[in-house]
């Protein structure tokens, strides 16, 4: 049975730093790509960042690019999610999501490529 499993949120101030950590099970590691979304109050889900499977490459939404950096340690089924200068807004529910991929196809930001969700983890940002 595939299990998501997202950790590491909290309140921090702005400007300070947050490590996100995603755990699957259930499924091959190497078969899948992670995206990390986040879900404002009002606000619909959007994709944050992403890194295949086969060629470790990356996305990031604009206002993230030089802030986050994604990661992925196949020996312990993990993806990470490093948030730096992180800013109020910031705040929301972050999800991570799986993406079954063949042949170095890039990952995507779009929710309905992804077919399995975790429960999310909260992260604030307020002074």
């Amino acid at each position: 049975q595939l299990q998501i499993v997202e950790s590491g949120g909290g309140l921090v101030q702005p400007g300070e730093s947050l490590k996100l950590s995603c755990t699957v099970s259930g499924i091959r590691f190497e078969e899948v790509a992670i995206g990390w979304f986040r879900q404002a109050p009002g606000k619909e889900r959007e994709g944050v960042s992403c890194i295949s499977n086969l060629s470790g490459r990356t996305k990031y939404i604009d206002s993230v690019s030089d802030r986050f950096t994604v990661s992925r340690n196949s020996g312990v089924s993990t993806a990470y999610l490093r948030m730096d200068s992180l800013q109020p807004e910031d705040t929301g529910v972050y999800f991570c999501a799986v993406q079954s991929l063949r042949n170095y196809t890039p990952c995507t930001l779009s929710r309905g490529d992804y077919h399995s969700w975790g429960q999310g983890t909260q992260v604030t940002i307020a002074s």
